[in-house]
C-alpha cells in the first residue's frame, strides 16, 4: 500500500520520492531486522532470573571475581561484536551479519544451558554477548538504511521496542518457568530456581535454553529480506539497489540511487581511517554518538534489568515477589516505548532527550534518597519499612518511564541516522562498541557500589542523568524529517 501526499509547491523530487511508500512493506522490513533487538533483550535480560541458580550451582561469591564476572562478561562480548560488526557489515552486507548473528545467539543459547564449569558457561556468554554486539549495531543501521524519513523515527523506535520486548519476555519466561518446575511435583530447590523440570534440567537452564526459537525464527527470516539499498550502492551494484527501494517506494528510483551515490566514495571502501578528525583524533559527530552512547548505560539502567530481583531480594522482597516486581517494570518499558514510537517523528528526537533526562534525574535522585536513609541490617541491607517498599517500587518505574520515553528508543534512533552515510557502519559501530563498554564498567561495579551503599549508588546515576541534560542542549542537533543524504556531520 502507497503512502503519502502529491508533491505541492516548491517540494523537491527527492521530497517528493521519499513522501510515496509502500508502508506495509517497509514496516515488515524493519520489523525482521528489530527481531535482533528481541534477542538482544532476552539474552542480555534472562541472566537476571537466572543467577541465582548459577551462582549456586557453581558456588560463585558476590564480588567483582564472582558472579559479577558472569553476569558482565557478556558485555564485553558485546564490545567486541560490535565493534567488528561496522567492517563485517561493509564487506559482506547487512543482511548476512544478521543471520552471524541469529547463529551466534543460537549457539550461545545451548551453551549457556548446559555448561560443564563456570569458564565453559563464561565462554558461552561471550559468545552470546557477541550476537548482541552485532545486533546492537546492525539492526539500527538497516533500518535506517530502509526507511523513508518520515517513518524513520517510528521504525527506527521499533528496535528499542524489541529490545524491551526481549527483556519482558525473559522476565515472564523466568517467572512461568519457575512456577512450571515448582509445580512439576519435583522437589524444590533453594534457590527455586534450581528446581528440576524437563528432562532432568534445572529452571535456570531453561530459561536460557528456550532462546534458541526465536534466534532460529530471526535467521530463516534474514533470509528471506532484501539487502539494504545504501550497501548496495557503495559496493556498485546500483540496479540491484534501485530494485530494492523500487519494492519500498512508489515508481522509478534512479534519482534516489544517484542521491545515495554523491554521498558516497566510491574509490576508497569504507573503513575506520575515515573516523578520523582533529577533535581528540576522531571527527566530531563520532564523539557526540560515543558519549550519547555512554550516557544511555551510565543513568544505571540496565542495574534494573540485570539485578533488579536482587535489588528488591536485598530489601526484603521473597523470591516470587522479586520476579513479580520485575515482571512489572518489564511490561511498564515495553508500553511506554509504544508511547515514545508515537512521539518521536512527532515532537523530536531532542526533546524527548531532555524530558527523558530530567525525569530520571528526578527518579534516580528519589531513589537514591529512600535507599541511603533507609536502616540497615546484620547482613548491611537497606531495610524499607511501611510506606519505603512501595514508593521505592514506585520511583524505580517512573525511572523506567523517563528511560522508555526518551533515552532507551532516541539513542537508537538516532545512531541509525546521524552519521553521515559514507561512515555510517564504523563510526555506528565504533558508538554501539563504545555503549557496551560503558555497559560492562556499570554491570561489573554495580555490585560493589551496592555493597557500599544502596543509596550511593543510585545517586551516582542521578548524576549522570543530570549532566546528560545539558549534554544534550549543547550538542544533540534535531534530525526529525532530514533524508539520510542530509546528514552531513
Amino acid at each position: 500500500m502507497a503512502h503519502g501526499p502529491l508533491p505541492g509547491a516548491g517540494e523537491t523530487a527527492s521530497e517528493a520520492r521519499e513522501d510515496n511508500y509502500r508502508t506495509g512493506k517497509v514496516v515488515g522490513l524493519a520489523a525482521v531486522a528489530a527481531l535482533g533487538g528481541f534477542l538482544f533483550g532476552y539474552d542480555s535480560a534472562v541472566i537476571n532470573g537466572a543467577k541465582a541458580g548459577v551462582q549456586d550451582q557453581f558456588e560463585l561469591g558476590d564480588n567483582l571475581l564472582g558472579i559479577g564476572i558472569v553476569v558482565s562478561i557478556a558485555l564485553l562480548g558485546s564490545a567486541v561484536g560490535a565493534w567488528f560488526a561496522g567492517s563485517l557489515a561493509n564487506k559482506y552486507g547487512r543482511r548476512r551479519v544478521m543471520i552471524i548473528a541469529a547463529s551466534l545467539f543460537f549457539v550461545a543459547a545451548i551453551g549457556q544451558a548446559v555448561p560443564f564449569s563456570v569458564f565453559d558457561l563464561m565462554v558461552w556468554r561471550f559468545i552470546g554477548g557477541a550476537g548482541i554486539g552485532v545486533a546492537s549495531v546492525i539492526a539500527p543501521m538497516y533500518i535506517a538504511e530502509i526507511a523513508p524519513a518520515q517513518l524513520r523515527g517510528r521504525l527506527g523506535s521499533l528496535q528499542q521496542l524489541a529490545i524491551v520486548s526481549g527483556i519482558f519476555a525473559s522476565a515472564l519466561g523466568n517467572y512461568l518457568i519457575l512456577n512450571a518446575a515448582k509445580g512439576s511435583g519435583n522437589p524444590i530447590a533453594d534457590p527455586e530456581s534450581r528446581t528440576e523440570w524437563l528432562f532432568g534440567l534445572e529452571a535456570w537452564q531453561w530459561m536460557f535454553l528456550v532462546m534458541v526459537i526465536p534466534a532460529a525464527v530471526y535467521g530463516l527470516l534474514a533470509l528471506r529480506i532484501p539487502e539494504s539499498p545504501r550497501y548496495l550502492v557503495g559496493v556498485g551494484r546500483d540496479q540491484e539497489a534501485q530494485a530494492v527501494l523500487e519494492q519500498i517506494y512508489v515508481g522509478d528510483q534512479n534519482e534516489k540511487v544517484d542521491d545515495i551515490r554523491s554521498t558516497m566514495d566510491l574509490q576508497e571502501k569504507p573503513n575506520f581511517r575515515q573516523l578520523l578528525g582533529n577533535r581528540l583524533g576522531l571527527q566530531p559527530i563520532v564523539w557526540v554518538g560515543i558519549l550519547l552512547s555512554m550516557f544511555q548505560q551510565f543513568v544505571g539502567i540496565n542495574v534494573i534489568f540485570y539485578y533488579s530481583n536482587t535489588i528488591w531480594g536485598a530489601v526484603g522482597y521473597g523470591e516470587e515477589e522479586a520476579f513479580r516486581i520485575t515482571l512489572f517494570t518489564n511490561t511498564t518499558n515495553v508500553v511506554v516505548t509504544l508511547v515514545a514510537i508515537s512521539l518521536v517523528d512527532r515532537i523530536g528526537r531532542r526533546p524527548l532527550l531532555l524530558i527523558g533526562s530530567a525525569g530520571m534525574a528526578a527518579s534516580l535522585g528519589a531513589m537514591a534518597y529512600i535507599f541511603g536513609s533507609a536502616p540497615v541490617d546484620a547482613a548491611g541491607d537497606p531495610v524499607l519499612e511501611g510506606a519505603a517498599g512501595t514508593t521505592a517500587v514506585i520511583a524505580a518505574n517512573l525511572y523506567v518511564v523517563f528511560f522508555g520515553l526518551s533515552w532507551g528508543p532516541v539513542v537508537w534512533v538516532l545512531l541509525g541516522e546521524m552519521f553521515p552515510n559514507k561512515i555510517r557502519a564504523a563510526a555506528l559501530a565504533v558508538a554501539a562498541a563504545a555503549q557496551w563498554i560503558a555497559n560492562f564498567i556499570v554491570s561489573e561495579t554495580f555490585p560493589t557500589l551496592a555493597s557500599i551503599s544502596l543509596g550511593f549508588a543510585y545517586s551516582l546515576y542521578a548524576a549522570s542523568a543530570a549532566v546528560s541534560f545539558f549534554f544534550v542542549v549543547k550538542f544533540i542537533k534535531e534530525t526529525k524529517g532530514k533524508t539520510l543524504e542530509e546528514m552531513t556531520g
